[in-house]
C-alpha cells in the first residue's frame, strides 16, 4: 500500500488517496496502421493486428528539425506547466500534442477525481517552451489550445465509474495551423512511438519516458527515463500501471510519454506515490484515448507513429 499524490501544474502535489498495488498484467504485442482516417484490421506475418487507434503520416518536419514533439513544457492558462505526450490528428488533419487533463485544473490540492474537480474552460490558450526552469521560463515554441479534457467531458456526459473518474486524465491541445509544420511525433532520445500498448504491461517489464519539468532546470541527461513495471492497481481495473526508476517523474514531467517493450505508447504520467521506492503511476493511454473518441466530439482521431525508429 502506499500513498499517491497527482503530478500537477505549478509543481503541486495532490492528495489522491491509497493505492492497492496488486495484479500482473499480460505481456504487450505491436500495433501499426497506415496513413488515413481509419484503417481495417489487418494480420501481418507476426501474427499481430493494425489498430485504429494509429495513424502514419508523412507530413512531419525531421525529428531532428521539428520544435513540437513529446516532451515539450505546456503552460495552461489558469493551470500550470506540464509536459507534452505523443501526437495526434482527426479527420481534417488538425494536428494535437496530448498532456494530463489535471494541467487544467482548478481545484484545491487535495480535488483529484476528475469528476468532480473544477478545471479551465476548453478554448483557454496553452503556450509551449522549451526547457524552462522555476527561475527562467524557456524559449517560447508555439501556442495551441486545450479542446478536449477527459475531466470536463466526464462530468458533461455523467460519467460515474470510479476507476474511470480517478484515472482517466487526458486532456488534447490543438496546435496553430501556423504552427503545424512544426511538429514531429518522436519521442525524444527514444524514438517511437510505433503503436499502441493495448495488452499493459507485467511486472518487471521495461518502461521509457522523456520528462521536462522545470525542476530539472533544463538537463536534459536527467529528462530521459527508463524504469520498470511494477504490478498494477487492482481498484484501477486496467485504468492505470504502476512503475518505479532511478530518477521517477516529478512535479512539472505530468502528462509526460510513456513506452512500453518495442516502444508501444504505454500511457501518461499521472500520479507519484509516496512510498520506498518512489512510485509513479501513468494512465493507460489505449482506454484515454477510446474515451476521448467517444466523447471529444474530434472524428478520426488518432496517435501519430513516430518518424524514428524505438532505440529502447
Amino acid at each position: 500500500m502506499t500513498t499517491a499524490r497527482r503530478i500537477g501544474p505549478r509543481g503541486r502535489v495532490a492528495l489522491t488517496g491509497l493505492l492497492l498495488l496488486a495484479g500482473p498484467a499480460v505481456s504487450a504485442c505491436d500495433t501499426e496502421v497506415a496513413t488515413g482516417v481509419s484503417a481495417q484490421a489487418s494480420s501481418s506475418a507476426s501474427g499481430q493486428v493494425a489498430s485504429p487507434l494509429t495513424r502514419r503520416s508523412d507530413r512531419w518536419a525531421s525529428a531532428g528539425e521539428a520544435v513540437l514533439t513529446p516532451g515539450v513544457q505546456a503552460y495552461t492558462a489558469g493551470g500550470g506547466q506540464c509536459t507534452t505526450n505523443f501526437v495526434f490528428t482527426d479527420a481534417d488533419a488538425r494536428v494535437y500534442l496530448g498532456q494530463a487533463a489535471h494541467c487544467g485544473s482548478t481545484g484545491e490540492s487535495s480535488d483529484t477525481n476528475g469528476c468532480d474537480t473544477g478545471s479551465v474552460e476548453l478554448g483557454t490558450r496553452v503556450i509551449f517552451r522549451e526547457h524552462g526552469t522555476p527561475l527562467d521560463e524557456g524559449k517560447r515554441l508555439a501556442a495551441g489550445t486545450l479542446v478536449y479534457s477527459s475531466w470536463r467531458a466526464m462530468q458533461h456526459d455523467n460519467e460515474h465509474n470510479a476507476a474511470t473518474c480517478a484515472y482517466n486524465d487526458f486532456a488534447l491541445i490543438r496546435i496553430d495551423s501556423a504552427d503545424a509544420k512544426q511538429v514531429n511525433p518522436s519521442v525524444p532520445f527514444w524514438g517511437g512511438p510505433t503503436g499502441i500498448d493495448t495488452d499493459g504491461v507485467a511486472a518487471g517489464d521495461p518502461v521509457y519516458s522523456y520528462g521536462n519539468s522545470s525542476l530539472r532546470f533544463g538537463l536534459t541527461e536527467f529528462s530521459r527515463q527508463q524504469g520498470t513495471a511494477r504490478s498494477d492497481d487492482a481498484a484501477a481495473d486496467g485504468w492505470s500501471h504502476s512503475l518505479v526508476s532511478p530518477t521517477p517523474g516529478v512535479p512539472g514531467d505530468s502528462g509526460s510519454a510513456y513506452l512500453s517493450g518495442p516502444g508501444l505508447a504505454l500511457g501518461t504520467l499521472s500520479t507519484l506515490g509516496l512510498s520506498i521506492p518512489i512510485i509513479n503511476s501513468v494512465g493507460d493511454l489505449g482506454r484515454e484515448l477510446r474515451y476521448a473518441q467517444a466523447h471529444s466530439g474530434i472524428a478520426g482521431l488518432a496517435l501519430e507513429l513516430g518518424t524514428t525508429p524505438f532505440n529502447g
